[in-house]
């Protein structure tokens, strides 16, 4: 199949998939033209082996999305910090969930000494990452190991990124939500794991310094 062919080929999938919702739901498309509604809001890498409705088993409406490479929350990205505030305070999302994955190709560049030009400052975030846990990583010495250990702690500390926010803080205090959860996506079992972050505690020992709770 060419590319072209490709291309075309796309359209065509689309009014399969059309059908066949309207197959299965005779209401699906009026649902989707509704307002939306999502519990979730999952922030996850740009990867195209990881489709966040897919993996989680969710429809179209449920699950607010925000993708780029290695899953960062940067807070002078204002695209995720736009996403999270939208989220949080209009959606009035339940769960914010930041989704790693194995083999992600950002977080294996990131433990490169190479320069990849425009993507250097985006992939510091992940090197300090791995500044932060040095001791850790190092004391790993199978590198695939490591590799995914570092994975691991991205999501981690994006997570704790996430919790350091006044939207999130303010709208917890508010209403017990959203709550933080980090995940990964194990891409040779097609499972998520759950690393188990202990939200309160994050929150608790963190407000010492990102308490925003008070005000805007």
């Amino acid at each position: 199949m060419d590319t072209h062919t490709s291309y075309e080929q796309i359209f065509e999938n689309n009014r399969q998939w059309v059908a066949s919702k309207i197959a299965s739901d005779a209401n699906f498309l009026e649902k989707l033209s509704g307002d939306q509604t999502p519990e979730y809001l999952y922030i996850g890498c740009s990867d195209s082996r990881v489709p966040a409705n897919e993996i989680m088993g969710l429809e179209p409406g449920e699950v607010f999305v925000h993708r780029n490479v290695a899953n960062l929350v940067c807070s002078i990205d204002l695209n995720v910090m736009s996403v999270i505030n939208y989220a949080v305070r209009h959606l009035k999302v339940k769960y914010v969930i930041v989704c790693g994955h194995y083999n992600c190709g950002g977080v294996k560049a990131a433990m490169q000494a190479k320069d990849l030009g425009i993507l250097n400052p985006w992939l510091r975030n992940i090197r300090d990452v791995y500044r932060l846990h040095k001791d850790e990583l190092n004391a790993i010495t199978d590198e695939h190991e490591r590799y995914n250990r570092l994975v691991e702690l991205n999501v981690q500390e994006q997570c704790v990124n996430v919790i350091k926010l006044a939207s999130v803080q303010q709208e917890f205090i508010v209403s017990g939500y959203p709550r933080v959860y980090g995940w990964v996506f194990d891409l040779k079992t097609g499972l998520l794991k759950d690393l188990k972050l202990d939200f309160d505690k994050i929150l608790h020992d963190i407000q010492e310094i990102y308490d925003l709770t008070s005000g805007e």
